[in-house]
Parts: C-alpha cells; structure tokens; sequence
C-alpha cells in the first residue's frame, strides 16, 4: 500500500484548496454567526465535482476513488467545518444509497436534481429515541395499502432537509423481522404529511442545517423503495461504514486548520522577549499535533484504499473515524491553549474549530460504538 497521491490526486488536492480558500475560508465566520451556507460557493462546487465526487460519470458525476473524495472533504473540513459537513452528508448520505442501490429510474429522476448546484441530499436514520441502537429502537413505520407506502414516525438530527429535494429514510417494513424488517424508502421532501422543522440551535457547525422530521401518513408510490424490500439495516450497515471515512476525513482538516492556525500564532505571539514557538512547552504541542494528524490521516486514506480494492473495510473505517475524530478534539484544544485568552474570542478561527469538532466523535456513530466495531471485528477475526 503506497498512500503517495498519485498525480491526478495532488492537483485534485490543490484545485481543491485553492478553492477552499477563496470561496469558503474568508466567509467561515460569516456562515457561523448567520447559520446559513455560503449558496454563492456551493454552486460553483459543481463544476469542481463537489457535489458528485463518487457519482457515475454516466450520470454527470465525477466518479472519483475514495482517497480523492476523502481529499476533498478533508480540504472543506480545513476552513469551514459547516460547509464539509453538508456537502459530505451530501455526497456520502443523501447521493450515496441512490447511486448504490436506485433503479435507473431512481437514478435519472434524483441524481441531475440533486447534484444541479441548488439541493443538497439527506439520509433520515436517527430517531428522538434511536441513535446507537436503530435496530431495536427505530419506530418509524412504512406499511402498504395497494400500491403505495404509508410512512408515520419522526426522525432527528437530520442533516440537510431544507435543502433536499427528496430524503432517503430509513423505516420498519416489517415489525417481526428482525434487521431483515428495515427499508430505505425515497420520500420528496414536497410530500403531504411531512413536516420539516426549524434547525436545532447547535453548539458548533452552525451553517450546516440539522432538523427534525415529521411522518404524517406520508404516501409515496411503491416504486420509491430503494433496493430490496427488508434490505435496510444493511444498506444502512454498509452507508455507515462509508460515511464514517468521509467522517474521518473530515476531522482531519477541522485538526489541520487548528494546527495551521496554532503554529502561525506561535511564531508571531512573543512572551518573554522571543516567539512562544521557541519554548518547549509549544513545542511539544505542536511535535504531537503534527504526528497525530499524520497518524489520523493515514488510517483514513488505508480505509479508503480498502473500500476501493474491494476489501472489507468496516474494522478500518470505524478506526479511522476513531482516531481522527480524537486528533481533532486534541489538536483543536491545544490550538486553542496556545492562543491563551485570544483563543477563546471569537475574532480567532480556533474558537470556531473547537466548537465545530465536538460533533465528530459523537455523529456517524460514537466513539464508543467505533470501539465496539473494532473489538467485535478484532474478536472475529481470531
């Protein structure tokens, strides 16, 4: 396993950055304070292939490998943690189970509407009372009556309904079967019967739209399921272990913007007549920062690279969003702390970064749950 970029991958990284630091890092603040994503920058992501970064270039999308989308989610988490978590709950979430496992008419009718630069997508899973636990504690219900589903329930936490042209949502088809009793179904957000809610008033993240759904017998035809019937807990198996790279991958740019951001003001900040960057205190902190997010950063480029050969890759994910997501919490307290009081002020990026990780080790699965996916696997595997 070679984690060099390949050519292609390294003017991808920069197309990416230079972007990123044009279009979203001098309005982060802005998308903080008002809650609301720059939409001037997220069309222009088009024609970057940001919002289609593992679509099929059948249908117009750019079909990149798994490292590359890891990059470029890397490289938004880097300026403004808001905007990479839309467009990667987007491309990963929303985009992902269609493009995996939609009919071809599911596939012509969302993607193009979907990835026009003026939607974003959304997968419904959590429930006021299921997060960890989905498979006991899911209650939203999709039951047939002739040749539609009937869907009632609410879902939370969810990331993206107001720009979402249709949500993927997953529901119990069958109260007696076990994980074969779950569904994806496709439901369009202009549904009869669905309530969308105001956005939750969060910690951190702030631009990027986090709702509670509604499900008030909301009818959408039977051909809106996605795949088969009873196959939903798999498909939601399978879309975590994905989103947890792209989760992964995330962490590591919230972690290396602190880092920049905590090495330039240790350069520039003097205390007892010389930079701080020359006491051995700072020193120490930025020497771990730097070896942590490179140790993060190779977990999930090896998890990507998995996924891509083909490999199981559910242990790897789950250790690559563990480890990164840690790094990120660590690096972004110590980027803080070497600020001293300024780091606390909102006039610094690192104030934001702090607030903004603080939802990578919960989203996507605990850290916890990660480490019961690893011990699980590792047990297994003896």
């Amino acid at each position: 396993m070679d984690f060099t970029l390949t050519e292609e991958q390294s003017m991808f990284q920069k197309v990416v950055r230079d972007f990123c630091e044009a279009e979203l890092k001098p309005y982060a603040a802005e998308v903080d304070e008002t809650g609301e994503m720059r939409w001037e920058a997220i069309r222009k992501m088009k024609d970057l292939g940001l919002l289609s970064l593992q679509v099929p270039e059948a249908y117009g999308g750019a079909e990149l490998d798994t490292i590359s989308a890891s990059i470029a989610v890397e490289e938004l988490g880097r300026v403004c943690g808001s905007t990479a978590l839309s467009i990667s709950a987007h491309n990963g979430l929303g985009l992902g189970p269609i493009v995996r496992w939609g009919t071809d008419e599911q596939k012509a009718k969302y993607i193009p509407m979907l990835t026009d630069g003026e939607h974003l997508g959304a997968l419904a899973l959590t429930e006021p009372q299921a997060g960890s636990d989905l498979l006991n504690g899911a209650q939203t219900t999709a039951k047939r009556d002739g040749n539609e589903w009937v869907i009632n329930g609410q879902k939370a936490w969810i990331t993206n309904p107001k720009y979402a042209p249709v949500i993927v949502v997953f529901c119990r088809t069958d109260a007696n079967a076990g994980s074969k009793g779950f569904s994806m179904i496709l439901v369009d957000t202009d549904a009869k019967g669905l309530t969308i809610h105001p956005p939750e008033k969060k910690m951190g993240l702030k631009g990027s739209p986090t709702q509670m759904l509604t499900f008030e017998n909301v009818r959408v035809p039977e051909s809106n399921l996605l795949g088969e019937e009873g196959s939903g807990f798999y498909q939601t198996m399978q879309t975590l272990d994905s989103g947890r790279i792209s989760i992964g991958a995330l962490s590591v740019g919230l972690a290396q913007g602190a880092f920049e951001e905590m090495v330039r003001y240790a350069k520039e900040r003097y205390a007892f007549g010389e930079p701080i960057a020359n006491k051995q205190a700072i020193q120490w902190m930025i020497a771990d920062a730097a070896m942590e997010i490179e140790a993060a950063r190779t977990l999930v480029y090896k998890a990507a690279w998995m996924k891509d050969q083909g490999m199981n890759y559910s242990k790897m994910a789950s250790m690559a969003k563990l480890k990164a997501s840690e790094v990120a919490e660590k690096v972004c307290h110590d980027a803080i702390q070497i600020h001293g009081s300024y780091g606390y002020s909102r006039e610094y990026p690192v104030e934001r970064m702090y607030r903004d990780q603080r939802l990578m080790t919960i989203g996507e699965g605990t850290s916890q749950i990660q480490r019961l996916v690893i011990a699980r696997n590792v047990l297994k595997e003896f």
